[in-house]
């Protein structure tokens, strides 16, 4: 993952340091030496992630966070402090200022590193929402403006998952001062079976529950449809900072220590419920005010007015942070002849099932469309090439590898696609209709070479090698996903 980190600190040898360890995860810096400079490059040059030091002469850290966070260009950048404080009143501070964490020096290293990411993954969609509410903008669809900060916290409903009574009964009494609704139970089968019936606006894991993984928990609560966008909270032991990092790479959002400080454990539940009240609130507005408006009737899919004004956000986006998307331009093959030969029931049932079939297959940021007839664009934002060539060709596949089931007696046909790309770096200055048209000369390519294949723009018919299917595992569990690394990509010119 690549993203643009801001350094802010006043003594030299630590932005450095910082800057050091973080070249070297390849991350982007940039840096400032105080708050009113801080707040300059960060509306200039639109950092995915702030770490901010606090102690600084003039305006410190909390201030600046402050400043950063009342600001509607600013707020939704996660602020990371790095201090040599380290009393709990000084965390509580922060976070009530509007940081996302506290980090005391000497900083962790895996901690420092797993939070950036963190932070940037859920950046990321929260970028997706508002650049999509600020399209629904200029089609004349206003919603509610303002910062997380000013979404309400109380009355939230709280999942708590601790086997430790004295623990529970700590986090229960905590969080009734919020009037929150608050459900505990004590293992990871309990809270599957709660939160599969109910609705929480967070969910508090244990990582030292007795004679289960919490790590494992926390996948499971992830990679659950009705948990997947609930805030995940860690309660973890000072010496559990390699799991805890795991924790937030497989997507937790926050994580306390032990003994647990009550005043910190309010703030942190507090801005993550904030977080998800304001990101379900930009989701609520867009979806009420586009899905009539801008989305094709036939597939749900965004129509060729939505695409057109969204890509032109995100290649606007893309010179800012000087990132790569990726336009794939997609066309059903032999459609008409389906068409006449099954009639045109079929014809629309094929376009759905193939909507759904993309839609699975890509990530909750990228953007699907229909262009029109049988035409279709997928855009990929900050995706490396030989990412775009697996995509492109995991979605051929996934539409040709298995029969479409359509109405009347047909029952099952087979489908494929040709898929046409176009790689756009942000230093290329083109517009929408360039970016279209790259693809599409693309797809006349891929059509002119034979059907159902990729070709990109430079590179010609692209594929991913086959490999036979592996065997499944001796237990009779479902076989690992194999990753296939970008350099086993095969390049057909």
């Amino acid at each position: 993952m690549t993203a643009r980190v801001l350094v802010v600190d006043d003594i030299l040898p630590n932005v450095k340091l910082l800057e050091a360890k973080l070249s070297g995860e390849y991350f982007d810096v940039i840096t400032a030496s105080s708050g009113a400079e801080a707040i300059q490059k960060a509306e200039k040059e639109s950092p995915d992630i702030i770490l901010l030091d606090v102690m600084m002469p003039g305006m410190d850290g909390f201030e600046t966070c402050q400043r950063l966070k009342s600001s509607p260009a600013t707020a939704h950048i996660p602020v990371v402090m790095v201090t040599a404080l380290t009393d709990a009143t000084d965390r509580v501070r922060g976070l009530e200022s509007g940081a996302d964490d506290f980090l005391s020096k000497p900083v962790n290293d895996i901690a420092l590193m797993a939070r950036v990411r963190s932070l940037v993954r859920l950046k990321m969609t929260v970028d997706e929402w508002r650049i999509r509410e600020n399209t629904a903008n200029q089609f004349g669809f206003v919603g509610n403006k303002g910062t997380f900060l000013a979404e309400p916290s109380e009355k939230a409903r709280v999942l708590i998952i601790e086997d430790k009574s004295f623990e529970s009964e700590k986090f229960i009494e905590t969080l009734k001062r919020d009037d929150d609704e608050i459900v505990a139970v004590r293992s990871g089968d309990q809270a599957m079976d709660m939160a599969q019936h109910n609705d929480f606006d967070i969910i508090t894991v244990s990582l030292n529950l007795q004679g289960e993984d919490g790590l494992r928990l926390c996948s499971h609560l992830r990679s659950n449809e009705r948990t997947r966008a609930v805030p995940i909270l860690m309660v973890a032991e000072e010496g559990d900072m390699k799991r805890i990092a795991q924790g937030l790479e497989i997507g937790a959002h926050d994580y306390i220590l032990r003994p647990v400080d009550r005043n910190e454990l309010l703030a942190r539940v507090r801005t993550q419920i904030r977080r998800k009240r304001y990101q379900d609130r930009l989701r609520s507005n867009y979806e009420q005010s586009l899905s009539l408006a801008l989305t094709d009737s036939l597939t749900g899919l965004f129509n060729r007015r939505y695409l057109m004004v969204h890509l032109e956000k995100l290649l606007n986006k893309n010179k800012e942070s000087n990132k790569s998307l990726c336009c794939l331009m997609m066309d059903i093959d032999h459609f008409k002849k389906i068409n006449d030969t099954y009639g045109h029931q079929v014809g629309d049932d094929v376009l759905k099932v193939f909507a759904e079939r993309v839609s699975q297959r890509l990530r909750s940021f990228d953007l699907v469309a229909r262009l029109g007839g049988e035409e279709f664009v997928v855009v990929l934002p900050d995706i490396s090439q030989d990412m775009a060539f697996q995509v492109a060709e995991r979605l051929r596949k996934g539409i040709c590898n298995t029969k479409f089931e359509v109405s009347g007696p047909h029952g099952q046909i087979d489908v494929s696609v040709s898929i046409g790309a176009a790689m756009i770096t942000g230093a290329q200055n083109l517009k929408v209709e360039d970016v279209l048209k790259q693809a599409d000369d693309e797809l006349y390519r891929a059509k002119e070479g034979g059907r159902n294949r990729v070709y990109f723009m430079g590179h010609g018919h692209v594929q991913l090698p086959e490999r036979p299917p592996a065997p499944p595992p001796a237990d009779g569990s479902a076989p690992a996903e194999e990753k296939v690394s970008g350099d086993t990509i095969k390049k057909i010119i």
